[in-house]
């Protein structure tokens, strides 16, 4: 194929993966998908192998092939729309609802965070789950219809909102079965489907050369996870050689009773993300870039959790922790950024009216070139705040202060990022969850810097721990205080 004619029908997938994102975050009801963007979109060839995804949730990048597997498993039919949200079928957790449909040219595939799916607690993300059981209605893949998606909404808290998000992720796939069609009819079919196995052949090409320009060699380093039971380990080990990568978690603390379990498809996500960020950062997103990449880990550990083991905070904070552990490791080998503020902070306020879910942005660790930005949302997350006005619009609840948390950032040659401050008062009786991390242990600099400064949570005043959950009065202020970046290099 003709390298312009290649490019040219490769920038219209990725086209076609933006727009359907476009559309799934206008037609959304609920502010966490329209106005946060919690979502992503991709396109898929006949062999479930990604062919291009929007640049949209990091986290999401090596967990929707193995949702596109458990699908293609049940040989779907043309225009069949399925859906699935298990985190041992291809899901990441409960609230992360997939759909993938059968197109002409292979499949299309979103996935958005909704901010209910049943379960005891509002906002389905509760501090204390044990298994599955306890954080939400459970979808094996299934062909989605009007039955299905009734009997589901009927399951969830407000399921009006619940219905037009997923029927937003819908329209989502009717528009790419139509610009697929579109594409096809223009390049003709044949040119299409050649043109994806050869984006996906050039991605790998790419990577790999980027690869091998890399120091050969092995490190291992280790971090930990703030929990109940105490500080459990996250040990990994990469050796670069030749033009691959191998990633090993051996040394992981098995996985424990809380739900800062995750399944393997999250860490596979972590993984890739670190190994984007040195080798092709610039590079659109395909399956054809982690072939050069192989992660493993023992089974039944905390980053390669089994059923029925609760993943609610697995997806959200241990990702941000091997995110930390594997650039831990690549710096024994190259430079690499101080720690960001490894946590994504995440709210859920909520009771049977309404249910509000967010992370909160801090600090980016500094660079070797540069200081760390300030109130970004750092590695596996790349949503949106909430706007002030969408927030108080929507729920029964006021933004009372919303700042840069000043000197939260590590000090060095060049500067970590400032956390945020954010104080909520609700306006209702309702139960807080909040899933975080960083509050016992800093993020750290490198190179000499200094860290920075560690989260807190707190209620009327009160200091919480990194995960918890109470039930609030009418006027109770919850203040976020998020972790600041480490610094990089010596003053």
């Amino acid at each position: 194929m003709i390298g312009v004619e290649l490019q040219v029908i490769g920038s219209q997938l990725v086209a076609i993966t933006e727009e359907m994102g476009a559309v799934l975050v206008r037609a959304a009801f609920s502010p966490n998908i329209k106005e946060r963007r919690d979502c992503s979109t991709a396109l898929f060839d006949e062999a479930g192998r990604m062919v291009a995804q929007a640049e949209h949730i990091p986290v999401h990048l090596g967990a929707m092939p193995e949702a596109v597997a458990a699908v293609r498993a049940l040989e779907p039919g043309v225009d069949e729309i399925w859906i699935l949200n298990d985190p041992y079928a291809g899901g990441t957790h409960l609230p992360d609802i997939t759909t993938v449909a059968r197109t002409r040219l292979g499949y299309s595939v979103t996935r958005a965070h909704h901010a209910d799916v049943g379960g005891p607690t509002p906002g389905s993300l509760p501090s204390e789950s044990r298994t599955l059981a306890d954080e939400g209605v459970v979808i094996s893949p299934s062909r989605l219809d009007d039955d299905v998606l009734e009997r589901l909404v009927g399951q969830m808290r407000n399921p009006d909102e619940r219905r037009g998000d997923l029927r937003a992720q819908v329209a989502a796939h009717r528009l790419a079965a139509q610009r697929l069609d579109e594409l096809a009819g223009r390049r003709g079919e044949p040119a299409v489907v050649a043109a994806m196995h050869e984006l996906l052949a050039y991605s790998e090409r790419l990577v790999r050369s980027a690869i091998s320009n890399l120091p050969d060699g092995h490190a291992e380093a280790e971090d930990v996870l703030e929990s109940r039971e105490g500080d459990l380990v996250i040990r990994a080990s990469v050796t670069i050689a030749g033009a691959e990568v191998v990633i090993d978690f051996a040394g992981t603390a098995p996985q424990h009773q809380g739900n800062l379990n995750c399944p393997l498809a999250v860490t596979s996500s972590a993984a890739y993300f670190v190994v984007r960020c040195l080798t092709a950062p610039d590079l659109p997103a395909s399956g054809g870039a982690f072939v050069p990449v192989t992660v493993s880990a023992p089974a039944g550990c905390l980053v390669d959790a089994r059923a029925p083991a609760a993943v609610a905070a697995g997806n959200v904070e241990t990702s941000s922790r091997i995110v930390d552990v594997l650039f831990a490791a690549f710096g024994e080998l190259m430079p690499v950024p101080a720690q960001g503020q490894g946590t994504m902070n995440n709210v859920v306020l909520g009771n049977e009216r309404f249910t509000y879910y967010e992370t909160v942005a801090g600090g980016q660790g500094a660079c070797p070139h540069a200081d760390g930005p300030s109130a970004v949302h750092v590695a596996m997350s790349n949503t949106l705040n909430t706007p002030v006005e969408a927030l108080e619009l929507a729920y029964p609840l006021r933004v009372e202060r919303y700042a840069l948390r000043p000197g939260s950032g590590g000090a060095g040659m060049h500067r970590g990022g400032d956390g945020v401050i954010r104080d909520v008062r609700v306006l209702e009786p309702c139960t807080l969850s909040v899933l975080a991390q960083r509050r016992s242990h800093a993020p750290q600099g490198a190179a000499g810097g200094e860290s920075g400064a560690p989260g807190r949570t707190l209620v009327n005043g009160d200091e919480l721990p990194a995960s918890a959950s109470r039930e609030l009065a009418a006027g109770d202020v919850i203040s976020l205080h998020t972790p600041g970046g480490g610094g990089y290099g010596c003053l």
